[in-house]
């Protein structure tokens, strides 16, 4: 049996006995989209495929450098720090690349630590769909840059000084690609064995910056794809001695690094959704409606999506990225680029996302908007054609400028708490103004040059 070929829990178990392997390794995302897991023994992990198991729940109320939140309700001291019940996926199984027969298992957080999982928000959104009579296919690429550093280097050069993995702007280079082909083939071939097929991979215009677009699927499936592409992506290039980042935006003096999502809907019976000949360019009435919910809720989802505080830094004109929620058709200056095709690669691309997003939870931001737009009928402004930079936009579709302000706009949100519930917007909203005013909290490089003499 291959890791592929399991859908049962029956199937689970009859693949770790025909490797005799003593161990599988298990894993979770938490809510900065990090994976968290363990070693798990077979005796164990076979109890866990029948009855779930048991995570400290701290892993949903801490942040990304394991510093504990103080304003979360879900958990905290108040709760003791329980653990929280965790589902193993069977279908989920995977190789793990260059581990020999070793398999890696995702688990999905369960009972109320369900409300908060990431994985459990976007399943959600799905079933609210699959409700609509809808299903949703989606994909996801991402630019990442690779260095010439390891955690150590790069903690011991307090992050100055960096050495990429190749100089200079050089988008679609045939020649770096040809002199990184042991690099960008064996990410490949990694990503293969891990189901996470690559459509394309180029380098992009930065140093040291290549770009990944993963072959698109079901939604659930893509953004599992996309979470582990990002986990592997940093293991693979680790265990060589070097460093993949997918900060938002990682130096001044480059542009920041996309995350950008395709998506695109069909019906029951298989049928595309977003395709209509007869209507201008070929956008059927769902479409329009489905983006104009993306549009009229992307300030208050942004939180969502631009989760980290330095994801605003890349929220600047001119540089690829968007500044306010505009749409256009093949238009990369707006935050959604309409892409019509047949009626199967009609699709919307939400490009207000960056690499450091959580793919569950952006996904779920990008998808319940557009189904929300759908229920209400929500029609978008008039496309932008040309430079959006350069139109003065409506103060609703003013993107927020800090994650502080995102996070208010979404804990003030009555169609986010329709959509993903009280408690995920309540927690999530939470940890986003904790990393808010841990950010605060920093005494910047900026700060001691600007003042630290003059002021």
């Amino acid at each position: 049996m291959q890791p592929g070929d399991v859908a049962s829990i029956r199937d689970a178990k009859a693949i770790v006995d025909e490797r005799g392997l003593t161990h599988v390794k298990v894993g979770a995302f938490d809510v900065d989209g990090i994976m968290r897991g363990k070693y798990m023994s077979r005796d164990k992990f076979f109890s866990a495929l029948d009855n779930g198991f048991g995570f400290c729940d701290v892993v949903l109320g801490w942040d990304s450098n394991d510093q504990l939140y103080d304003n979360t309700s879900y958990t905290g001291w108040h709760t003791a720090y329980p653990d929280a019940p965790v589902r193993v996926l069977p279908e989920t199984c995977r190789p793990v690349p260059g581990e020999g027969d070793m398999l890696l298992f995702l688990g999905e957080f369960a009972e109320r630590a369900e409300a908060v999982c990431p994985r459990g928000t976007l399943r959600r959104v799905l079933a609210r769909a699959a409700d609509m009579g809808v299903k949703v296919t989606a994909a996801a690429e991402f630019e990442f840059f690779v260095f010439d550093e390891t955690p150590h280097s790069v903690r011991e050069k307090h992050y100055r000084n960096l050495r990429t993995l190749s100089p200079g702007f050089f988008g679609y280079s045939m020649l770096r690609a040809a002199a990184q082909s042991e690099f960008c083939e064996g990410l490949l071939a990694a990503c293969e064995a891990l189901r996470i097929p690559i459509e394309g991979l180029h380098t992009e215009t930065g140093a040291g910056v290549l770009e990944a677009a993963i072959t698109y699927g079901d939604a659930l499936e893509a953004a599992d794809r996309a979470a582990l592409f990002k986990t592997f992506t940093k293991i693979y290039a680790q265990r060589r001695d070097l460093m993949a980042t997918f900060m938002a935006k990682w130096s001044h003096d480059w542009p920041g690094q996309s995350g950008h999502l395709h998506v695109s809907l069909q019906g029951r019976d298989g049928k595309p959704l977003f395709h209509d000949p007869g209507k201008p360019h070929n956008m059927s009435d769902t479409m329009r409606w489905f983006v104009g919910g993306q549009q009229a809720l992307m300030p208050e989802f942004l939180a969502m999506v631009a989760c980290t505080v330095n994801s605003y830094t890349r929220l600047i004109p001119g540089f690829w990225a968007p500044t306010d929620a505009t749409w256009g058709v093949e238009n990369r200056t707006c935050a959604l680029r309409v892409i019509p095709g047949g009626p199967k690669s009609q699709r919307v691309e939400y490009r207000v996302a960056a690499a450091d997003i959580n793919p569950y939870i952006a996904l779920a931001a990008a998808i319940g908007s557009g189904l929300w737009g759908i229920e209400h009928r929500i029609e978008p402004d008039a496309p932008i054609v040309g430079n959006s930079y350069a139109v003065k936009h409506a103060a609703k579709r003013r993107l927020p400028r800090s994650l502080g302000e995102a996070a208010a706009k979404l804990a003030r949100s009555k169609p986010a708490r329709a959509l993903f519930g009280d408690a995920f917007v309540e927690h999530y909203a939470a940890t986003r103004d904790w990393e808010e005013r841990e950010a605060r909290r920093a005494i910047t490089d900026w700060q001691l040059a600007r003042y630290f003499e003059i002021i």
